[in-house]
Parts: structure tokens; sequence; C-alpha cells
């Protein structure tokens, strides 16, 4: 993966004392899965909202549950603190105020807004996604709270006939042709060069064992290009054709001398645009034999009891690959087609969270291909968010309407088939599955990877819909 294809993170500001700056931590689904939820990225965008799904909440509280939220805060630091020159539990009130004014007017917004807010917002009708983000707070003791805050949301909209979109649904049986080019490559690989005793001179198909010396004209500083024993295909793709004309029809023990210009665009640099005078030996004539496509062929391939058995395990194979792959392409562009036809707003912050997923894949991939922590810090993360930005959306809309879809559907994952998703993930992370499954349901992992593997199950109930074609 390159890193134009990856990167990026999106950390929720901390809590702040300036009304624009704080946000409330209420709990979001996420949308992908997170075996291990931390952030590798070290990057941060600010927090962006689309005003086409966005609403405004306010909330005031009474002065006297303000207050009474205040003493419940100022007795329990008045309790736990320790400071120099005070037995414990009797520092005064002032001097607990005074010293842990910035944690105790957190711990009051902690415990008097949560619970309020979700309390609106369901009063609302509206699910939230992402942070709701503070523009007005006004907190003191004996005065009222004051909160507004803004929130994005899934916006309602009807999925009327979705039953109705329809792609294509290219065959998965595998060709005849598409076999034999399979089993043609197994038989390649198990080719043999060997020596032509006969005399005779070499022809298309041969290979000519070789030594050989060539200069490069215009360049007399240059390195001569040599070569002792290599093969040569007389007429093969790879040779170039000033070779196999000189080559054709010599015969072992036989020198000439062969001119030859290579294109431009040559693979080995130093002889790209060059032309080279070579001085060429023949020193033996080789044949590339394939071997006979029988049970002894199948055994030495594998674990194979005969070439029939290899032949349906190849076929097998073949299939599974193609089935694989049509349902992939089948499946993105029956999604297309679906968010083409049912055309909605998508809240910004689960883009960007998406967008956070992809570039937290990416990076681990970077990291996995030898890319240290430094080399990262050195990334274009502005560029690299912007190049998942059009991905990370049609993401999210495929994932707003599989989930619409579920629910019309009553589409459900069974406990059994959680069980085995995290029994594979414990798998891969070498992680104890009953520790993995504890810490997943205690962060929201294990809601993110239901709600995942539903979108799955759903996308596959459409896929099976679908006309053969």
């Amino acid at each position: 993966m390159s890193s134009t294809d990856t990167l990026e993170s999106n950390p929720q500001p901390d809590a702040s004392e300036t009304a624009n700056e704080s946000s409330l931590e209420l709990g979001h689904e996420g949308h992908d899965h997170d075996y291990d939820g931390h952030d590798h990225t070290g990057h941060s965008h600010g927090p962006v909202l689309n005003p086409d799904c966005t609403r405004e909440l306010v909330l005031d509280i009474a002065a006297d549950e303000v207050s009474k939220a205040y003493s419940t805060v100022v007795r329990n630091y008045r309790k736990y603190a320790k400071i120099p020159g005070f037995r414990a539990g009797k520092v005064p009130e002032s001097v607990i105020k005074r010293r842990f004014a910035t944690e105790i007017r957190k711990d009051v917004i902690d415990g008097l807004l949560p619970e309020r807010f979700n309390k609106t917002v369901l009063d609302m009708g509206v699910k939230p996604v992402g942070q709701p983000q503070v523009t007005e707070l006004t907190v003191e003791d004996g005065q009222p709270l004051h909160v507004k805050a803004v929130f994005e949301y899934v916006p309602e909209f009807s999925i009327e006939g979705y039953q109705g979109v329809t792609v294509d649904k290219p065959t998965v049986k595998i060709a005849e042709e598409e076999f034999q080019h399979e089993i043609g490559h197994l038989r390649e690989s198990r080719a043999t060069i060997e020596p032509v005793e006969e005399d005779r001179a070499l022809v298309d198909g041969d290979w000519a064992q070789i030594t050989y010396k060539g200069e490069i004209a215009d360049n007399a500083g240059a390195e001569p290009v040599a070569g002792e024993d290599t093969l040569v295909e007389i007429g093969g793709k790879d040779t170039v054709e000033a070779f196999s004309t000189a080559l054709r029809g010599a015969k072992p023990g036989q020198e000439l001398k062969a001119e030859v210009i290579y294109p431009a665009d040559y693979a080995e640099s130093k002889l790209a645009g060059k032309t080279v005078a070579y001085e060429v030996e023949v020193k033996a004539i080789k044949k590339r034999t394939l071997p006979d496509l029988d049970d002894d062929f199948a055994k030495e391939i594998g674990a194979y009891e005969s070439y029939a058995d290899l032949e349906a395990r190849v076929r097998e194979h073949l299939a599974n690959r193609k089935r694989r792959s049509v349902e992939g392409e089948t499946k993105d562009r029956l999604f297309a087609a679906l968010t083409e036809r049912y055309p909605f707003a998508i809240p910004e912050s689960l883009v960007q969270e998406q967008i956070d997923a992809r570039l937290e894949r990416g990076l681990r991939a970077l990291a996995a291909q030898g890319m240290d922590t430094e080399q990262m810090r050195k990334l274009d993360f502005a560029r690299l968010r912007a190049a998942q930005r059009d991905g990370a959306a049609a993401e999210v809309k495929t994932s707003i309407l599989l989930d619409r879809i579920a629910n019309e559907e009553g589409i459900t994952v069974s406990d059994e088939g959680m069980d085995h998703e995290l029994q594979m993930a414990a798998l891969q992370s070498r992680e104890p599955f009953d520790t993995l499954k504890a810490r997943l349901t205690q962060d929201g992992g294990l809601a993110r990877i239901r709600e995942q593997l539903r979108r799955e199950k759903t996308a596959t109930v459409m896929y099976e819909r679908l006309p053969n074609r």
C-alpha cells in the first residue's frame, strides 16, 4: 500500500472552560471492525458538522440543583484531598474550591449534563452521532447552568422500493479456458531445461546457452555488458529480437556478432535507448520440457492422490476465487446504485471517523512494510485525508443504508455468530477469548462489531436475491 492510500485520526477536544471548545462526552456507534481500539496516527483535525443534519439543543438547570451538585462534589474532594498543613477530611471548603476549581467544575458538568442531554435528545426523536459541540456554557455555584450545543444526527429518508434496485450479477461458473490457463501455470512451474544431444542448429523454442560481451556505443568509459552461461529463448517474448535473429540457425561452438538497439523504455535503465555491439559464443542447445499431466505430476505439485484429484481442487480453488471477486464487485455496484437511488445528507463526524479508520489501517500496513514513526510524521496528512474523503463518504452512506434495510428486514446477528467472529479475532491478536470479549464489552467495541456483522449479513442477503445473469 502506498502512503497516498492511507492515514489519520480524529481525537475529540479536551473539556475546556471556553464555551466554543467544550464537548459533551456521549457514546456513539462506530462503523468499522476495530479489535484494539487504539489511535496510532498522532494527527488530528478540528470538529466539523454538516449543517444539513445538525440540530441545536438548549438546556437550563436551576440554580438550586447546581448548588447541590457543587456541594456533593466539594464534599467528596474534601473527604479525600491531601493538602500539606491540613488533616485528612479537615481541609476548609474555601481551600478545596480554590485548589480544585477546574476539576470541581468539570465534575459538576459531568454529573448534571449527560443524562439530561440524552433525555432531551430522545424527546427530540433523533439519534445523535459523533460528539456534541458546545457553543455556550455557563456554570457557577449558586447560579443556573446554561448550555447550548449542536450535534449531528442521521436524517430520516425513505427507502421505499429498495428491493427493486438491482445490478447485473455475473456468473461464477469457471470457463474451461480459465481452468486450462491455471493448470498451464502449474505445468510451467515444473518445466525442466534439458540439453539437446543431436547435432543441429538453434530453432525457435530452443534455449541457447551463451557467453557474451557487449560494448555500449558512444560510451567509451562504460563497463562492458557481459554474461557467462546465460540461457536465451530463441523467439521468446522476453528475448530481444536482435538476439533471436543472430542466434537462429547457429550451432554450439559457433561465435557470432549481434548489434542490439534497445528501446527507450527498456526495463534495464543502463541499456535503455542504447546501441550495444555484442560478441556471442554459443555453448549449447537446450530444450524446455513440460511434464505430462498425469498422477505423478499431481503428486509432485502437492498432496494429491491423482491428477483427477488435482484437477478437482484447482477447479474448486478457481471457483472460490471467482465467487469472492464477483461477489465483492457486484456488491460495490449494488451499493453505488442504492446510494444514487436514495440521496441523503450524511453527518460529517461519521465521514471523519471513517477517514480515521482508513488511515489507521494504512498506517498499520506501512508499519508492517518497515516504515518507522519518524517517517510517518513526515507524511502529508492533509493531502492523505483529502484523498480518502470520497471513499469514506461512500462507505458511510452504504453503512447507513444497510442499517435501514436491516431494520426493514429484521436481520440480526446471533450470539453464536458474534462468538465465532471474536474467536477469529482472538486467534489473530493472540489474546485470550474471554479477555478480548471483556475488553470489547467495556469499551463499546462489541456493539460496533455486531453492527458491522449485521451490515455484512444484510449485504449478503441482498446479493443472493439478485437475479443471475
